[in-house]
C-alpha cells in the first residue's frame, strides 16, 4: 500500500460508527484523505468511535443503508472516489433474533448502495466488505478460496453470501468491463475472516466476551469450544481492504470480482 496515494482521496465509508469502520476511519485521517462516514450510532456503549472521537477528523453523517434516498443523496453530494461498504448486521447470535434487520441491512443495504453508485458520475471504487462466512461450511479443516461455494445456514452468513451474489449481479448487469470503461465502476468484495483488535466492545463476540469476565471477575463462557477458528489484527485485515481499492484504482479490472 501507498500512503502517498491516500492523500487528499475522497472516501466515503458506510458503517464507520463501528469496530472495523473507526479503525478504518482514523488510519485514512492519519494518511490525510478525505474522509466522509454514513453509519447509524454506534453499536455498543463503550464504542471506539466515542472514545477515539473518530468524528472529529471527517465528516459524519447519521445514516441507514436501508434509506435508499438518503444514501443516494450524500453520494450525489460528496462524489468520493472510493467507497468502503462496512455497514452491515455482523453477530451470528443476533442474526438469530433479529433475521428480518439482518437481511434487510445485509442484503437490501447493499443493493441500495450498489444503485446509489451507480448514479455517480465519473469514476468510482468500490470494496464490498463482506465475510468468510458467506461459503457453504463444509467442515474441511483447510481454508476457503473465493471460488468455492456459497452458503450459510444462519441468516448472518447466508445474507453475506446473497450480498455476494448482489454485488456479483451488479458488476456482471452494469460494470461488466466494457461498462466498467465506459461508467467507470469498479468493484470488488473481500472475505475477511474474524478480527481482533481494540476498542471492540461488540457483544457475543469471543475475545471481547472474555476480557468482559476477566474484568467482572467471572469464568469464561465458551460456546463452541471445540470450534476452529482462524484470526486476524483489525489493522491487517483493514490494509488488505485498502490496499484492494488502491490496486482497483491503479490497475483496474483486474482486481474486480471476490
Amino acid at each position: 500500500m501507498n500512503p502517498n496515494f491516500w492523500r487528499d482521496r475522497k472516501v466515503f465509508i458506510t458503517g464507520h460508527t463501528g469496530f472495523k469502520g473507526s479503525w478504518l476511519s482514523l488510519w485514512l485521517q492519519r494518511l490525510s484523505a478525505q474522509v466522509v462516514g454514513y453509519s447509524l450510532p454506534p453499536p455498543t456503549d463503550p464504542s471506539l468511535f466515542e472514545v477515539a472521537d473518530v468524528a472529529s477528523g471527517m465528516v459524519s453523517i447519521t445514516g441507514d443503508v436501508r434509506d435508499y434516498d438518503h444514501l443516494r443523496e450524500c453520494l450525489a453530494e460528496h462524489e468520493p472516489e472510493i467507497i468502503f461498504h462496512l455497514a452491515a448486521q455482523s453477530v451470528v447470535r443476533e442474526s438469530y433474533e433479529q433475521p428480518i434487520e439482518t437481511y434487510s441491512t445485509n442484503v437490501m443495504g447493499t443493493v441500495n448502495l450498489l444503485e446509489a453508485t451507480r448514479q455517480l458520475p465519473g469514476r468510482t471504487v468500490l470494496v464490498n466488505v463482506t465475510s468468510d462466512k458467506c461459503y457453504e461450511n463444509r467442515e474441511w479443516i483447510w481454508g476457503y478460496r473465493e471460488s468455492d461455494r456459497l452458503g450459510g445456514h444462519d441468516p448472518y452468513s447466508n445474507s453475506k453470501a446473497c450480498a455476494e451474489l448482489v454485488t456479483q449481479s451488479f458488476r456482471d448487469s452494469f460494470f461488466a468491463a466494457t461498462a466498467a470503461e465506459a461508467r467507470g465502476k469498479l468493484i470488488a468484495t473481500a472475505r475477511a475472516g474474524n478480527v481482533i483488535g481494540g476498542g471492540d466492545w461488540t457483544r457475543d463476540q469471543l475475545i471481547p466476551d472474555t476480557m468482559t469476565a476477566f474484568h467482572e471477575g467471572r469464568s469464561v463462557v465458551l460456546r463452541n469450544p471445540q470450534a476452529v477458528r482462524p484470526w486476524q489484527f483489525v489493522l491487517d485485515c483493514l490494509g488488505g481492504y485498502m490496499t484492494l481499492a488502491e490496486k482497483l484504482s491503479l490497475e483496474g479490472d483486474d482486481y474486480t470480482g471476490a
